[in-house]
């Protein structure tokens, strides 16, 4: 085991998704869930105590704190989901119980509470079965379990009554349930109709009253577990009395309604509750009467003006609110994993003012830590996240020191030396940035695109980027790229430098360990496994070895190319590793969040110490460079701050002596802002202290009048009270007299009333002390009858034994002779038992053989009809599930022929209501139809008036026909004009196509042209150069004037090697010459280009006229035949109803002959 020990010294991040993250278990201590446990965090000292979670966890759920904040249960999930409970007043907080449920197939608790008196605890578990468990938790002992709702239907919260310790309460989606236990179970006591309802939190407010926030954003009150009303979150005062009496039908119809912000948290407290209404908001309701609230306060979280993200602070949704014991503060936890408080008692102080929350700690990262970073002259820790900001953390006073957010993901970062410098790697470029006071502000850009790995050299001169697979060193001071390093197949993943700059060390996803020389480039070392792809990569202390793990489960140590020792994991990858300066102890991260600590030189056999840290893997770790902190980073988002010590819990000695600076980086505007802002706030100081001055002499001027008033007033009112003073004393005198003469004549009544007293009490005494003596002689004649009497008892008693003795002896001989008679008999039937016995076992003998055998045979014949009736078993099994199987077919198409049948119902009901309407149009038929026999009778008068219009109508009728021939020729030949405009538009697009394709072959063959150039160009760089050459070949022979065969074999090969170029050589003026007509044929080129183009612009802007000439005159025509085609159809119109009522004046005409024929043969009927 590792002589060297992590201990967790504090932690920046809150988990977010847990039920109840945030809870007070003091005054000034808050308990909130991050990494792998809980962190108890002191507002006033800023320290931190850790609870750290179980080994086999795989996540936390939920928390709570019982009524007395002394006991912290927390829910985790696994195989088999357990809840442990803490004692916080305990100095380590240790562990009380372990809790599990049982037989529950579920894998998790969603949420818990604890009973009002600490002594029982709930715990709801999740999908599939959703049981409700009931703990007396500090005996381990399951009191109850009861399924509570389905997999439809998830539950959200549950919570104890404060005021009943056997009564509990259920909510979720449209479910709320009141359950008791009773008699080792427990039974429901409510059942609420809010199936349409979605209830995301409930609060006790009294002891039958619950109210409960819904999604929708409603504020619903029940009592007794029934839907009494609903409070309104827009009023101001609302009066119990005049709320709404709130029914099913009346919910469904406000449903309809517009929908307001969901509330996800509520909280009652001796005023009233609070509860979260929309994002970043906080409503305090203070109670008003028996059964009203008002709703006194908002509060909100203010805006962040370090924010430049699309989605602003304000916005968070709020998950939890907890209050302190005191009720002084109130504290919330944000979907974004943001903890914020706010102090109540600053509510009466400013009524007017808008209360806004503050950060609790500080404000924490909220999405996965991608890039850490420590420097050696500050106390400074720099991390980069997917939140898309850059923060800057003190591990010395365990504040956020800087922090800035940008418009995309910082996907590594990395601190100078001197903490004044920052690099941080975007997917489009690197940037590196001055750290000043208050801002990180870019000063230079570098193209590497995706930089996920970067990294300052200790000298702080030189940095090293990753670029894919491609590492690149740049200077810090000129900013060049001095050297790339080539070499990986893969993503590099990462890199470190040596202690001297000299060497740094890379690993990839191509299985990779490459040792590079930083001056030259080249590489020193390399390791290979392809099977394996490394993570991470670090030296040992002394420079020697290079350690790196991977996704092979193990940690390599690499010398000389080769592996020379293999640390096993126990199934579980380590993702990156850090060595302590002083070469004691290797540090890993994990997979699973955890942290080992094994020693140096590694160990044959697994030998290490784990650290429950994270809840997601561990991204990046590093050891400040004193040895004394370890940090550490993950996917959920925390950084966690450890202090590296021995086993006697001392810090780690380390051989340099780092002192940390405290200047900072200012930028010359700002000094210059900042001083002039001083001296504009000395002016105003100046100012301000003469007219205070001023202002000072006036007041002293006015307050001396008002003191001289002020003293008159009071002298006389001195006066005025010393001789009501003297009066006073005067007549407290006489009353003093007059009291000492009432005093005496009371003294003098006493002492008579006392000497009547003590006359007549004596004589009272007398007679009792009489009665007394009497009373005692009566008592010694009573007690020597009764001791007579007991004498007399005595005697006779003791006759009465002796009698009885008697009796008893003379029985008891007569009983021994009995028995000496009955032993010889028993002796004698003993011995003939014996004989019987014997007889008897030879018999059964003869009979257990027989029966052995017959049984052997039964048991053949048993075992061959138990096979067959395990095959049956197995059937009836299967045929058993099978119709269990149908049976939950059935009742499940039993629901939807209830389903249906109340649909129909409804149908039906809708369906009488339509008959009973149309009977109301029936009966209004009836009644129109004979107004319409009144109408009618109207009409066949205006039809006589229609026929004499008919004669003018057909007058109109043949004038229109006449007006219409010439109209119709004037559309005729407005057509045949559209046709040959349109002919001209098609010519027209054709003409455009063809110059577009003169202009693109045109631009083809400048652009070959530009290609002959660039060839030619490059013929002539080859001629320089081989013309250089030549130079520098022939300046080498000359200096072999003196020696002849020197000179002779050195101009040979000056021929062999340039006889070929000759050609080249001669034909440079005629290069110039084509280079000449090159230019001249480009000239041209381009003056013919650059008229086509001339012409095409003309003949667009020609085309554009016609074309907007044609459509002007097409608008024109297609408005004068929509007119005319107008006029025709209402023509026809008219046509139509003239003929029409033509034909009804025809049937008129004829009816009436046949009317009149009737009445005359009917008067002389009359007649006869």
């Amino acid at each position: 085991m590792s002589s060297v020990v992590a201990q967790p010294h504090f932690l920046f991040g809150l988990r977010s998704g847990v039920s109840n993250n945030v809870c007070f278990s003091d005054e000034h201590t808050v308990v909130f869930p991050g990494g792998n446990g809980c962190v108890c965090f002191n507002t006033v000292s800023r320290t931190q105590r850790f609870l750290p979670g179980s080994d086999k966890s795989q996540g936390m759920q939920a928390l709570a704190i019982s009524a007395n904040r002394r006991y912290l249960a927390v829910s985790e999930s696994g195989e088999q989901p357990a809840v442990t409970v803490f004692d916080l007043q305990h100095e380590q907080g240790r562990k009380r119980k372990v809790l599990t449920a049982g037989d529950v197939s579920a894998q998790q608790f969603v949420c818990m509470a604890f009973s009002p008196d600490s002594k029982y605890l709930i715990a709801q578990a999740g999908p599939p079965d959703w049981t409700l468990t009931f703990w007396l938790w500090e005996k381990h002992k399951i009191l109850a379990t009861v399924k509570t709702t389905t997999s439809n239907s998830p539950v959200t919260q549950i919570s104890f009554n404060p005021h009943n310790n056997m009564q509990l309460s259920v909510s979720g989606l449209g479910i709320f349930k009141l359950f008791r236990y009773f008699e080792g179970s427990l039974k429901q006591s409510s059942f609420a109709k809010v199936e349409s309802l979605n209830f995301l939190c409930h609060t006790w407010l009294a002891e039958e009253r619950v109210i409960a926030g819904t999604d929708t954003g409603r504020l619903l009150v029940f009592e007794s577990g029934h839907l009494r009303r609903e409070i309104s979150t827009v009023s101001r005062t609302l009066q119990g009395q005049s709320d709404r009496r709130v029914e099913m039908k009346k919910i469904r119809d406000i449903d309809e309604g517009p929908v307001l912000p969901a509330i996800r948290a509520i909280l009652s407290y001796s005023r009233g509750f609070v509860c979260s209404l929309g994002p970043g908001t906080v409503c305090l309701f203070e109670k008003m009467e028996e059964d009203s609230y008002r709703k006194s306060r908002e509060i909100q979280i203010p805006a962040d003006p370090h924010s430049n993200d699309l989605s602003p602070a304000e916005a968070q949704q709020i998950e939890s609110m907890c209050m302190s014991p005191a009720e002084e503060t109130l504290a919330a936890s944000t979907e974004r994993g943001q903890l914020y408080s706010v102090s109540l008692a600053s509510l009466d102080m400013n009524k007017e003012k808008q209360l806004h929350f503050d950060f609790l700690s500080e404000p924490f990262h909220s999405g996965s830590i991608t890039g850490l970073s420590v420097c050696i002259r500050k106390p400074f820790i720099a991390t980069s996240s997917l939140d898309r900001s850059v923060r800057i953390w003190n591990y010395e006073t365990k504040a956020l020191e800087l922090y800035k957010e940008f418009q995309e993901e910082a996907h590594s970062v990395a601190l100078h030396p001197s903490g004044l410098f920052i690099l941080v790697g975007f997917s489009d470029k690197l940037r590196l940035m001055n750290l000043v006071i208050d801002d990180m502000r870019t000063f230079q850009e570098f193209t590497v695109r995706g930089c996920r790995e970067c990294a300052f050299s200790h000298g702080g001169h030189m940095f090293a980027a990753v670029n894919g697979n491609i590492i690149q060193i740049y200077s810090d001071t000129s900013f060049e790229n001095v050297i790339n390093l080539k070499g990986h197949n893969g993503k590099v993943r990462s890199i470190k430098w040596s202690l001297d700059d000299s060497r740094l060390v890379s690993c990839g996803m191509d299985g990779a360990v490459y040792e590079w020389n930083a001056h030259t480039g080249k590489r020193e070392s390399e390791s290979i496994l392809k099977s394996c792809s490394y993570t991470d990569v670090a030296l040992s202390s002394d420079r020697s070895t290079i350690l790196a793990v991977g996704t092979d489960l193990t940690l390599k140590e690499i010398q000389d190319c080769q592996v020379l020792k293999k640390v096993p994991a126990d199934d579980v990858a380590h993702t990156v590793l850090a060595v302590s300066h002083s070469g004691r102890v290797v540090f890993t991260g994990t997979s699973r969040g955890t942290i080992r600590a094994i020693k140096y030189p590694l160990p044959l056999q697994k030998d290490w110490i784990t650290y429950q840290a994270h809840c997601g893997p561990v991204t990046k770790m590093v050891i400040t460079y004193d040895d004394q902190f370890l940090l550490s980073v993950s996917e959920d988002g925390c950084l966690l701050v450890w202090k590296i010590i021995d086993k006697e819990g001392r810090g780690l000695k380390s051989s340099r002596q780092i002192v940390h600076t405290e200047e900072i980086l200012v930028t010359k505007s700002d000094l210059e802002e900042k001083n002039q802002n001083m001296l504009e706030l000395k002016m105003r100081l100046e100012e301000v202290q003469m007219e205070n001055e001023y202002q000072l002499r006036l007041k002293d001027m006015s307050y001396s009048e008002k003191l001289k008033e002020l003293t008159d007033k009071f002298h006389q009112q001195i006066e005025s009270l010393k001789a009501n003073q003297q009066a006073m004393k005067t007549e407290m005198e006489k009353q003093e007299r007059d009291h000492l003469e009432k005093i005496a004549d009371a003294t003098m009544k006493h002492c008579k009333e006392l000497k009547d007293l003590e006359l007549s009490n004596s004589q009272k005494l007398i007679v009792e002390h009489e009665k007394h003596l009497d009373l005692q002689q009566k008592h010694e004649r009573m007690q020597e009858e009764y001791e007579k009497r007991l004498s007399s008892a005595e005697q006779s008693r003791t006759q009465a034994v002796e009698e009885l003795m008697r009796l008893h002896e003379a029985k008891l001989q007569e009983k021994t002779q009995l028995l000496d008679q009955c032993q010889q008999d028993a002796q004698k039937q003993i011995a003939e038992l014996k004989e019987i016995i014997w007889r008897v076992e030879e018999d059964k003998e003869k009979k257990i053989q027989d029966i052995q055998v017959e049984y052997e045979k039964k048991l053949h014949s048993e075992k061959d009809n138990n096979a067959n009736l395990k095959g049956k078993a197995g059937i009836m099994n299967q045929k058993f599930h099978s119709l269990q199987r149908q049976i939950e077919e059935r009742w499940m198409d039993m629901d939807k022929l209830k389903k249906e049948r109340q649909r129909l119902l409804g149908l039906i009901r809708s369906l009488e209501s339509d008959v009973d309407d149309l009977k109301r149009q029936i009966s209004g038929h009836e009644k129109t139809g004979q107004d319409k026999d009144n109408i009618i009778s109207g009409l066949k008068k205006k039809n006589q008036e229609l026929e004499k219009l008919k004669f003018v109508l057909d007058f109109q009728l043949s004038e229109l026909k006449k007006q219409m021939e010439p109209q119709q020729d004037d559309i005729k030949e407005k057509k045949q004009k559209i046709h040959q405009l349109e002919e001209e538009l098609l010519q027209t697009g054709k003409s455009n196509m063809q110059l577009k394709l003169s202009a693109s072959n045109l631009t083809l063959k400048l652009k070959s042209k530009d290609k002959d150039l660039h060839t030619e160009m490059q013929k002539v760089k080859d001629l320089e150069t081989y013309l250089q050459r030549l130079r520098s070949d022939l300046h080498s022979c000359v200096g072999f004037i003196q020696e002849p065969k020197k000179l002779k074999d050195s101009v040979q090969a000056l021929y062999t090697h340039y006889v070929s170029h000759a050609d080249g050589v001669k034909n440079q003026s005629v290069n110039e010459e084509l280079r000449s007509m090159f230019r001249q044929q480009q000239d041209f080129m381009e003056k013919t280009v650059s008229n086509l183009k001339m012409r095409l612009a003309k003949a667009a802007q020609e085309h554009e006229k016609v074309y907007n000439n044609i459509m002007e005159e097409n608008m024109t025509l297609i408005g004068e035949t929509n007119q005319l085609r107008k006029e025709l159809h209402l023509a026809r119109t008219q046509v139509k109803d003239y003929k029409t009522q033509v034909a009804a004046l025809k049937r008129s005409t004829r009816l009436r002959p046949h009317s009149d024929h009737g009445a005359t043969g009917g008067s002389k009927g009359d007649v006869c």
